[in-house]
């Protein structure tokens, strides 16, 4: 994931198109108000009518979203929107319900939004509607974010129809938001939700500063934009060091064990992103404790670098070494007793692996298991790994002309440095769409979580010491 392609909206409309089970992970009750809509339409109930509120809170407190979302929390409740489009001056366009109903008059919230002449025949087809068949279920409820607006509907709420229309609670019902205490939770659970369950740190937002930007914030609006403004910032900061090139890492990890599982557990979403948490917390390496200090840096590192884990399976990289491996690497084969005879199925391998898949700009999905690797297949990779322990780079070249082969990339080099005073070299450096991205191999007989993290963390931190972030 990339930071221009951020979502952390702080307005309701932005979240509409998504669906319930989504916005549900995101949404949390506002249980004060909760308890004032049971009370309204407890009171509806008895009296046989519908009924009118006046919801007065500030911009980006979250009118919206509580509305919209009461039925995730009240059974058999539903809100229906009336757009400012749509004039009311001939009657609430709406047909009986037997369940409650909220009927939310939207983009009316100030008076420049809507003139005198039609707030006052608004407030009159409210009034007919909630003494109707057709509105004796329905709370009538006007958003509003200034007072003057407020004041005027209280007038002419208190002309047309006072308690009768507002009901003994008042005419005015004062909207907080979620509570305070709530709004790091909300911004941690609407970033994963909505950025494959990338969390603050892997935005370069650290608990410390969202708890701090909780004070400056007088809204879960304001407070959601200002955790936004600070993610977006920490990326330039780190685009700022990546002056002559823009750096992608994604780590292939290939042994004998095909630890797929353990790379799926150290990524989320389909294109594989690094998951930064689960890194640091898979290993207690001493490389972990230094990258503690500064979890933010880290996960704004991982998130700006692309970082991404690939696992790449023994049948594909055995036929790889067969039919793209150089001379040397073929001696050093024949020298294993290996057989080196091309295999015609290498390039379509290497096209349907996950490395190819997310190359070719695909999300991986669930894969159907093919049959487990034979002795053969076994065997030969082990001898593959013991060349990998003194001359990785012949292994690491056979991949890069596959993927030229393959049309998956346009060209590659290996050990390429990073272009910076430390002396630190990518495994296959390869050009794809004219972009640049480097792929770094970590060869095993066997592995596991741990040692994959400790891995991954590792050729982060090499990373962001070279583009001067991480010292």
């Amino acid at each position: 994931m990339e930071v221009g392609e951020l979502r952390i909206p702080d307005r309701f409309e932005r979240l509409r198109d998504l669906d319930a089970g989504t916005l549900g992970a995101i949404v949390v009750p506002v249980e004060s108000m909760l308890a004032v809509i049971d009370e309204r339409f407890m009171d509806m109930h008895a009296a046989d009518r519908g009924s009118f509120m006046i919801l007065r809170g500030q911009t980006g407190a979250g009118k919206s979203t509580f509305l919209d979302t009461v039925s995730f929390f009240r059974v058999d409740v539903e809100t229906q929107r009336i757009s400012q489009s749509q004039g009311l001056a001939s009657g609430i366009p709406l047909g009986p319900v037997s369940h409650p109903r909220i009927v939310v008059l939207e983009g009316r919230e100030a008076l420049g939004q809507v003139s005198r002449q039609e707030i006052e025949a608004t407030m009159h087809a409210v009034n007919q509607f909630i003494r109707s068949e057709a509105g004796c279920t329905s709370l009538v409820v006007w958003p509003t974010n200034t007072d003057d607006l407020t004041s005027l509907l209280k007038e002419l709420g208190n002309n047309l129809g006072g308690e009768a229309l507002f009901g003994l609670t008042g005419p005015i019902t004062m909207f907080e938001g979620p509570a305070k205490a709530d709004y790091v939770r909300i911004a941690q659970q609407t970033v994963a939700t909505l950025n494959d369950g990338a969390s603050l740190d892997a935005l370069g937002v650290s608990l410390e500063h969202a708890e701090k930007l909780v004070g400056e914030s007088e809204t879960i609006g304001s407070y959601l934009a200002r955790i936004r403004k600070a993610s977006v910032q920490a990326g330039d900061r780190v685009r700022r060091l990546l002056v002559k090139e823009r750096y992608r890492l994604w780590t292939v990890v290939v042994a004998g064990n095909e630890p797929e599982g353990d790379v799926a557990a150290l990524t989320r979403g389909g294109q594989a992103y690094a998951d930064i948490d689960r890194l640091v917390n898979s290993t207690g390496a001493n490389i972990v404790n230094e990258l503690k200090q500064h979890p933010e840096m880290l996960g704004i590192l991982g998130t700006v670098l692309d970082a991404r884990i690939v696992h790449l399976d023994m049948v594909c990289i055995n036929a790889i070494a067969r039919t793209f491996g150089t001379s040397s690497l073929h001696a050093a084969m024949q020298g294993q007793g290996m057989q080196i005879s091309a295999d015609s199925s290498a390039v379509r391998r290497i096209q349907e692996s996950d490395l190819g898949t997310l190359l070719q700009g695909m999300p991986l999905r669930t894969r159907k298991r093919g049959p487990k690797p034979g002795q053969n297949t076994k065997d030969a990779f082990v001898k593959l790994a013991e060349i990998s322990r003194t001359s990785d780079g012949l292994l690491n070249e056979a991949v890069g002309r596959a993927l030229v082969a393959a049309g998956l990339v346009e060209q590659f080099k290996i050990e390429h440095p990073l272009g910076a005073d430390l002396s630190f070299f990518s495994d296959i450096y390869c050009i794809k769409e004219g972009a640049p991205i480097r792929l770094e191999f970590m060869w095993r007989t066997r592995t596991g979580r741990a040692t994959i993290a400790n891995y991954v963390l590792g050729k982060l931190n090499n990373y962001g010491k070279a583009i001067g972030l991480m010292n």
